[in-house]
């Protein structure tokens, strides 16, 4: 990502700085969003943030570095996010989702990629984790199939397909959802996803076609996908949240706060 006008040339000398400023703490951190897009894809787009993906535990570790170098930080969402502003220019340090499923743990360091960012070497989200977390994004104004797309087409014969299977988990219709798309969007590349990922996930598929009717129940999935879509299914059809304890990670109140906050 080559900065093209005095305005980018200002907020990469900022991103490099602060990567620069993590790296000297020795805190840890992995750098995604466009930049690890960038470098698995070869798809370069003009951004406005770094993002930064960090331990949950380190959050406020990473933030002080931050705010040492002359940073105004603040916790966006308690669930997900962090920012660290400097003027127009800002690094989002994310520690999970928006709908609290994709949260950062251990394995994520243990299975970064090594690169380089702006000329600062650092590790960036691996593939199946950046998949993972774009696999949820589906708002109205923004979703991410297409890096999905286009990461498996560079990376999908490298990856650890069980790893991104077992991240989804009992979400593996997501998944599906996703890989049904690839072999629309490439179909001369299909095989890029292997054979036994697409019959496991279809057997499944087909296992659930005839469900037991006393599985039945008033729950909405959708809101792990948009908070604000599936309101109406929530307010005036009366389901039950996927987001909130137990099919999802948040509580009613972390939910409803989540609702609250602007669009990211």
């Amino acid at each position: 990502m080559v900065a093209e006008t005095a305005d980018e040339l200002r907020a990469c000398e900022f991103y490099r700085d602060m990567l620069e400023r993590l790296r000297a703490a020795g805190t840890r951190f992995l750098v995604g969003g466009a930049y690890a897009l960038e470098h698995y894809t070869g798809i370069a787009r003009r951004t406005k943030d770094v993002d930064v993906f960090v331990h949950p535990r380190e959050r406020d570790a990473v933030l002080a570095v931050l705010a040492a170098g002359g940073c105004a930080t603040e916790v966006t969402s308690p669930v997900w996010l962090a920012k660290a502003f400097s003027g127009d220019d800002f690094v989002d340090v994310i520690f999970s989702s928006g709908n609290g499923i994709v949260e950062v743990d251990d394995s994520w360091f243990e299975q970064a990629v090594a690169a380089k960012i702006l000329d600062v070497p650092v590790l960036l989200c691996a593939p199946e984790e950046m998949i993972w977390s774009k696999g949820y994004i589906m708002e109205r104004e923004r979703y991410d199939g297409a890096d999905i797309a286009h990461l498996i087409r560079a990376w999908g014969r490298r990856m650890d397909w069980r790893r991104l299977l077992d991240h989804f988990g009992p979400h593996w219709r997501v998944l599906l959802s996703h890989l049904v798309l690839f072999g629309f969007v490439y179909p001369g590349e299909r095989s890029t996803v292997p054979e036994w990922v697409m019959r496991e996930l279809v057997a499944r598929l087909d296992g659930e076609i005839d469900p037991d009717p006393r599985c039945r129940t008033r729950l909405c999935g959708g809101t792990l996908l948009s908070r604000y879509q599936y309101r109406v299914d929530l307010d005036r059809w009366g389901y039950r949240d996927g987001r909130v304890r137990p099919t999802g990670r948040l509580t009613a109140k972390q939910a409803a706060a989540l609702d609250r906050e602007p669009k990211s």
